[in-house]
C-alpha cells in the first residue's frame, strides 16, 4: 500500500493535503497577528476539498489544536477570570447542541452571527453588566451551540472578547483560549455520532504543527502592532468576515444568485 494511503483518508490527495498544510500555517499566523480570520479561511478552503460530513468535525480539531498552541504562547496575557466563565457555557451549549440536534437553514445562523459581529464592532459599547461572569456564560453558551452546527463563531466570540480587552495580547489570548473550550467538546460530540477521527489523525496532527509554525510567526508579527493599530485592523478583518456571511446566508435564502 502506497504511503500517502496510510497516512491520509481516502478523500484528499497528496497535493490538496499540502495544500491544506500550508493554508493551516498561514490563516493560523493571520489569527495570531490580526487577532481574527484564520479559522473562516480555513473552513472555506476545507468546504472546497473535503466530504461534507468531515469537515466541521475535521476543522473543529484542527482549531482545537491551534488554539491551544496559541494559549500555550501566551498564557501569561489570558484573562482567567473570563475563562472561568466561559468554560461551564462551553459545557451547557453543547450538551444542548449534542441533545436538540437542530436543523435550522444555516442562513439564519449566518445572518444572526453576522449582525451580531457587525454589532459588536461598530455599535455601541455593551453595558458592563453583560460583560460579566453572566454574560460570559450566556455568550459561551450560545456560541458553543450554534458552533457544532455551522463551524463559524469564531469572529462572535472575537468580538464579544473584544469588548473586555483593548489590549492586543490580552485579546488574543484570551479568545485562543477560549475557543479551544469551545472546539474540544466536538471530539466527543461528532465521535459519538460515528465520526471516524482515527481515519483523519496523521492528517490532523500535521495540520496541528503547521499551525503551531504559523502561530509562532504571527505572535511575532503581533508585537510591532500598537493596541490602537491591532483594534483598527481587528474591526475591519471581523466586518469583512461578517460581510462574506451575510453574502453567503443571501445566497443560501435565494436572495441573489451565487
Amino acid at each position: 500500500m502506497p504511503m500517502e494511503l496510510t497516512l491520509l483518508p481516502e478523500s484528499l490527495s497528496p497535493a490538496i493535503a499540502g495544500l491544506l498544510l500550508l493554508s493551516s500555517a498561514v490563516t493560523s499566523m493571520i489569527t495570531a497577528s490580526l487577532g481574527a480570520g484564520g479559522g473562516v479561511l480555513l473552513l472555506v478552503l476545507m468546504a472546497g476539498w473535503l466530504p461534507p460530513a468531515a469537515i466541521i468535525p475535521v476543522h473543529g480539531m484542527i482549531q482545537l489544536g491551534s488554539n491551544a498552541g496559541r494559549s500555550l504562547l501566551t498564557w501569561r496575557h489570558v484573562d482567567w477570570r473570563v475563562i472561568a466563565a466561559f468554560a461551564p457555557g462551553v459545557l451547557v451549549g453543547a450538551a444542548l447542541g449534542a441533545w436538540l440536534l437542530v436543523a435550522l437553514p444555516p442562513y439564519l445562523w449566518q445572518l444572526t452571527i453576522a449582525l451580531f459581529v457587525l454589532y459588536l464592532c461598530w455599535g455601541p459599547a455593551l453595558p458592563k453588566a453583560a460583560l460579566g461572569r453572566t454574560g460570559v456564560f450566556l455568550a459561551s453558551a450560545a456560541t458553543s451551540f450554534i458552533s457544532l452546527f455551522v463551524g463559524a463563531t469564531g469572529p462572535l466570540v472575537a468580538a464579544f472578547i473584544k469588548q473586555i480587552h483593548r489590549d492586543r495580547f490580552r485579546t488574543v489570548a484570551t479568545f485562543a483560549t477560549a475557543m479551544s473550550l469551545q472546539h474540544a467538546p466536538k471530539a466527543l460530540v461528532f465521535g459519538a455520532a460515528g465520526f471516524a477521527f482515527a481515519e483523519w489523525l496523521p492528517f490532523l496532527l500535521a495540520m496541528i504543527a503547521c499551525g503551531f509554525a504559523g502561530t509562532w510567526i504571527g505572535l511575532h508579527l503581533l508585537k510591532n502592532l500598537s493596541n490602537r493599530g491591532f483594534n483598527r485592523i481587528f474591526n475591519l478583518v471581523l466586518s469583512a468576515l461578517a460581510l462574506r456571511l451575510i453574502w453567503q446566508a443571501g445566497h443560501l435564502a435565494g436572495w441573489w444568485p451565487g
